[in-house]
Parts: structure tokens; C-alpha cells; sequence
């Protein structure tokens, strides 16, 4: 099928979505004879409208919500991936040579910590086992995990002895991974054991930046972390609801953009 019409296009794939959990750009490429340029632009005006998710190497069916589903951190990876890369990259500014950072598990956080390459001297504390793997890629950073109960959905650990160590810490730039936000709810999650990890990692922080897309905002988990004004800064994107940015910084968050 040749197929220039950009309706046509945009139509054909979302009936391919239909049937097909996932959509491949160098297939859909093949199908209608257009470059693989035009088709990601295509799924990115579609993940616009909110009709699909943008994945690595093309698009998947939009998921049906609920944010208190403990989805597994394999699933999460493939969404908002481009925005998470942009928000990992700009937090990692907020770092200095020398700081003591607490990364929070998650696929935003793990984000950050692939953004490190201009620092030489870095103590970092983790819960999450994927990114200190990631870290020792440096060979120049301490860094110390967390042991505990591993959590196969998060590729984390938590329990009584992961909190043990954690009280060991204090006064580090805690990069935190979110679930769900919102201004009268603050973050949640699904996880209890997560949310009790997480509300120890920002009482003995000295500042707390939560990063994360914007497909988080106006949603409630199971289970209360934190309060709004418990986080000194948002890291997210632009697709961020309107009348939300004003709202934070008035609650006195500090938001960047990306």
C-alpha cells in the first residue's frame, strides 16, 4: 500500500492498533511507501491526541489507566521514553561534582543517572539494582545499594533491612521517581513498602526533586508519600495540564520544564 495521504496514514495505524498490540515504524515504513521520518511524525502528532504511546522503534496501544496497578518497571521503560531522556538530562544539571545524591528507583530516575558522564567525584545511595548497575559504567563513583526484600516489578529493594541503612544517611539531593501527583493528594503509589522507603529518603534529604512525565499529574494512588509542598522541585515536560505550573510554584515547588 502507498499510502501519502497523512489522514490515510494516521488512520491505517490506528487500526492496525486495533488488532496489534504494537506498531513498528520501519513496517509501517514498508507499508505505505513513506520514509520512516514522516512516520514518526506521524505517531508523535497521534501520541499528541492521545490516541497512542510513543515506544522505542514505534507505538503501542494507549493503555486503559489505573494508577493503582504496580506496573513492572520492563512496561514503563517503553513509554514517554523521549521525555524521560530530556527530563533525566536536565535534572542531572541540578548536580555538583562532590554532592552526596539519593536516586530513588524508577525508569525517569534511571534517566538521570545515564546523564552523569561530566562528574568524577559522586556519592550516591540506591535502592534500585538496575541503576547502580548503570552506575558502575563510571568506574569513578561510590556508590552504595541498599540491601533488602527485592521487588521484581521495580528492580528495587525494600523492607525493614533497606530501611535500617537508609537511616544511616542524611543531608543528599534525592532524584525521586513518582507514580502519581497531584496537588491535593501529593505522590502515591501502589507500593506500601515503596511509599514507607520513600517518605524516610525525603525526611533526611536535604532537597527533594522529584522527576518525572507529565502522564503522572491530577492521579491518585493506594498509598500516600508526601505532600506537595514536601518537594522542593518537578522536573517534567511541557505537556504538563494547564493551570498546574502556577499552582506549584504558589505551593512554593519549583518546576523546570523541558
Amino acid at each position: 500500500m502507498n499510502s501519502s495521504s497523512a489522514k490515510e496514514r494516521r488512520a491505517l495505524i490506528l487500526r492496525q492498533l486495533e488488532t496489534k498490540e504494537e506498531v513498528l515504524v520501519t513496517e509501517l515504513s514498508r507499508e505505505t511507501g513513506i520514509s520512516e521520518v514522516t512516520i514518526r511524525k506521524d505517531l508523535t502528532i497521534l501520541q499528541g491526541r492521545n490516541l497512542l504511546v510513543r515506544t522505542r522503534g514505534g507505538a503501542m496501544r494507549k493503555p486503559v489507566e489505573n494508577p493503582n496497578e504496580d506496573v513492572a518497571i520492563s512496561k514503563k521503560q517503553m513509554f514517554n521514553f523521549r521525555e524521560k531522556e530530556r527530563i533525566g538530562e536536565e535534572a542531572a544539571k541540578m548536580i555538583k561534582d562532590g554532592d552526596f545524591v539519593m536516586f530513588d528507583s524508577g525508569t525517569t530516575t534511571l534517566e538521570v543517572a545515564r546523564h552523569l558522564d561530566s562528574f568524577h567525584n559522586l556519592h550516591i545511595i540506591t535502592n534500585a539494582m538496575n541503576i547502580a548497575t548503570e552506575l558502575m559504567n563510571y568506574k569513578r563513583f561510590d556508590v552504595v545499594l541498599l540491601g533488602g526484600n527485592v521487588r521484581v516489578n521495580s528492580h528495587s529493594t525494600v523492607g525493614p533491612l533497606a530501611l535500617t541503612v537508609l537511616r544511616n544517611f542524611s543531608r543528599y539531593k534525592l532524584f525521586l521517581g513518582v507514580d502519581s501527583f497531584s496537588i491535593e493528594n501529593g505522590i502515591s503509589t501502589p507500593s506500601m513498602e515503596e511509599a514507607l522507603l520513600n517518605q524516610i529518603m525525603i525526611q533526611q534529604a536535604d532537597k527533594v526533586i522529584a522527576v518525572f512525565d507529565s502522564s503522572k499529574f491530577n492521579k491518585r494512588s493506594f498509598v500516600h508519600i508526601a505532600d506537595a509542598n514536601e518537594i522542593d522541585c518537578i522536573v517534567t515536560d511541557h505537556a504538563i495540564p494547564n493551570g498546574l505550573v502556577s499552582k506549584l510554584k504558589a505551593a512554593g515547588v519549583e518546576v523546570k520544564l523541558v
